[in-house]
């Protein structure tokens, strides 16, 4: 069980990072979001969203529930900008690495199941 929370608590600081890093260079370089085909008000909302979910994230007493909602955000979030990236003259290689992410989110999540597995009363399994 420790190993599990380990192997969970890195993986959601590296998509803590990864998120605030977004952020903020989605708040600098507006430039390359409208290459993207964005309008600027959507590069806003994702910033927003993007910081409540960190916060959300750091916080321990918040339901396992809402955390994997939490990731399934940021999982459309990362296919979406690989999509545009596709779609918006990007090489292959630079449209990947948002699914690289978009893996180790999905590996967050697998953790996250088994902790709730091993946590969860009997009847909640």
């Amino acid at each position: 069980m420790k190993k599990q929370k380990v192997v969970y608590w890195s993986i959601t600081g590296g998509i803590i990072f990864f998120m605030l890093f977004s952020a903020y260079y989605a708040g600098t370089n507006a430039a390359e979001f409208k290459h993207l085909g964005f309008p600027n008000y959507f590069r806003i909302e994702l910033i927003m969203i993007k910081i409540i979910g960190v916060v959300l994230l750091l916080i321990p007493q918040v339901n396992q529930r809402v955390r994997e909602w939490i990731y399934v955000g940021f999982a459309i979030n990362l296919f979406s900008a690989f999509v545009a990236k596709l779609n918006s003259g990007y090489s292959i290689l630079a449209s990947l690495e948002p699914l690289l992410v978009l893996v180790i989110i999905l590996t967050g999540l697998f953790y996250l199941e088994k902790i709730r597995k091993t946590t969860a009363p009997e009847n909640e399994r």
